[in-house]
Order: C-alpha cells, then structure tokens, then sequence
C-alpha cells in the first residue's frame, strides 16, 4: 500500500525529527561513496521564467530510493502563488514498489537546503558572527538565516534585493520574529558590514565581488544550481581559505565551483566535500581570519534522508 501525505501533514511531524543529524549522516555516507546518485535532471523555462529539477538517488544497503521533483517560477509571486513547488516519491530498494508519495509542495526541499546551510556554518562560519548578511529576500533567504540559530545568536541582518517592495516585505517579516533588519540595494555594502554571508538568489551574474569581502568570511552561496546560474566572483573561490562542495561531482558541472574551474582559477584539488569536513576537523575552519566558501547545489542524498524520516515518523 502506498502512503500519502500532504504538506499539513509533513509540517506537523518535522519538529520531532533530527534533520541535522540525518542530513549529516547522507553527507558523509556520500563523500565515503556509499552513495549512488545520477546527473541531475533538469528543465529550464524562459517565458516565464523558471527550472524544475529532478533529483534521485539511494544509500546504499537502505530501505529506500527516492525520486524528488521540485521546481521554481520566479514570477509566481506576483500572481499570489509561491515561487517553489514539488513532491518527494518513496520507493522500497528492495522491491521497487512505491512506499509513499509525500505531497511537500517544495517544502522539505526548502528545509533540507536550509539544514544544509546550517551545518556549513556550523563547521565554516566563525564563532563570533557580528552581522549576518542575505541576497536575496524569498524563501530561503528567510529560512537560511531562521535556520542558523543553532549556530549563532546574532540577529543583526543586512539584506539586499533587486526590488524595494520585496525588501520591505523581508524587513517586516524577519523583524516579526525577532531580527534587526537594513536593507540594501548596494552589494558592497553587505559585504563591508558582515562577516557571515548567504547568497540566496537566482542570479545569473555575479552580485559579490572579490574586493569587497572582509577577511574571516564565511559564505554559503546555494542560489547557484544550474549550468547558467553565479552568485559570486570566481575570484572569490580563487582566493578564499576553504572552499567546499556538497557534491564535488556535481559542482563540477553547476554552480559557484563550476565557474571558478571554468575562470581556470580553482583547482580541483583545492575543493573539499561537505561530508570529508565534518568528519575531519582538519578540513573545518581553524582561525577567525580564514575566509571559507560553501556552495551548496544540492544533492539527492538529503532528499532521500528527509524523506526517509518524515515517512517513518508519519507511518
């Protein structure tokens, strides 16, 4: 019988879970291989604008397989819809029958993203965080911040966005729950004024640039995850401490570390995985000067273990 469950759901058991701990433990079974995950499938829309990807991919040894199909149609918020959407698909590995459908509406990719940016902070950002600065003011320029507070207290956030009705509307709603908020239009000001730095936009031309970085700063860039798609400067890459992938392979092909090998000013050599840092403390940040890159483009082994969790809490 296969299991249906929608997003109210989803919602109502998330809280009791440890996505941390689960999502850490898929990072690390990726980076020792015990993982097999296929080349992204993606979708590009021009007209309007926006992408749908389809991630998959399993554990080796697990109970499960999954199949997500998430997408993002960036002008949706103007016609009062959200700009994400999407559902999660449960198989058993061992029979290859459908064991859940979870109706996530995009939601348990928004949370996973966000976890991810969590434990990249939790082993790249500095221990003593001033300010906090985001681009971008949708979804997960939201949640990338709600989610740091197991890392950090701060509450000062300096924003910066393409449109003032949306910054406003970021203001209003992060000082709701208990943040400072300036916005911006001008990307040098973010980066002069903080020394933790989310990129959370679709941008398809670098917003950062090397210059502009104060040393000690740690940058999670995760809007960039399509071949077209950079948030920052390679020059960045080029001169940052760390820089870290949650997928070697996939950042080979997408994403911030992609245009900085493509610039021909990152080796590979240089780049670390996700699951590789928080595993050796060695490959973490040492030093409050370091200045550390995470780009995140995301990987189906977190889709698999969120699923996975939120399906047997719900069963």
């Amino acid at each position: 019988m296969t299991h249906i469950f929608n997003l109210d759901q989803i919602k109502k058991v998330l809280p009791t879970l440890d996505i941390v701990k689960d999502l850490e433990e898929g990072f690390i079974a990726y980076s020792r291989g015990q993982v097999v995950v296929p080349p992204v499938g993606e979708l590009s829309f021009e007209d309007p604008p926006g992408d749908t990807h389809i991630k998959y991919g399993y554990i080796k040894g697990d109970d499960y397989y999954v199949i997500k199909i998430a997408s993002g149609f960036y002008d949706n918020p103007k016609i009062n819809l959200s700009s994400n959407s999407g559902l999660m698909l449960l198989f058993s590995q061992k029979t290859g029958l459908p064991a859940s459908i979870l109706l996530d509406e995009g939601f348990l990719t928004d949370v996973r993203t966000a976890v991810a940016g969590e434990i990249c902070a939790k082993y790249l950002a500095p221990k003593d965080i001033y300010r906090i600065g985001v681009f971008g003011t949708g979804v997960q320029a939201r949640m990338q911040v709600e989610y740091l507070k197991s890392v950090t207290d701060c509450k000062d956030i300096i924003v910066w966005g393409r449109n003032r009705s949306g910054l406003d509307a970021y203001q209003r709603d992060m000082q709701e729950i208990g943040y400072a908020v300036q916005t911006t239009q001008n990307a040098k000001e973010v980066a002069e004024s903080c020394n933790m730095i989310v990129t959370a936009t679709p941008a398809k031309n670098p917003l950062l640039h090397a210059g502009q970085i104060r040393k000690g700063t740690h940058i999670t860039a995760m809007g960039s995850d399509t071949l077209e798609k950079q948030e920052l400067d390679p020059k960045i890459l080029q001169t940052a401490d760390i820089v870290v992938a949650d997928s070697i392979e996939q950042c080979l092909l997408r994403g911030e570390i992609h245009k900085a090998l493509e610039a021909g000013l990152l080796n590979k050599k240089d780049i670390f995985e996700l699951g590789n840092v928080i595993i050796d403390k060695e490959l973490q940040r040492t030093s409050a000067d370091q200045t550390t890159v995470a780009d995140l483009t995301g990987v189906a082994v977190q889709d698999a273990q969120i699923a996975k969790a939120v399906y047997e809490a719900l069963r």
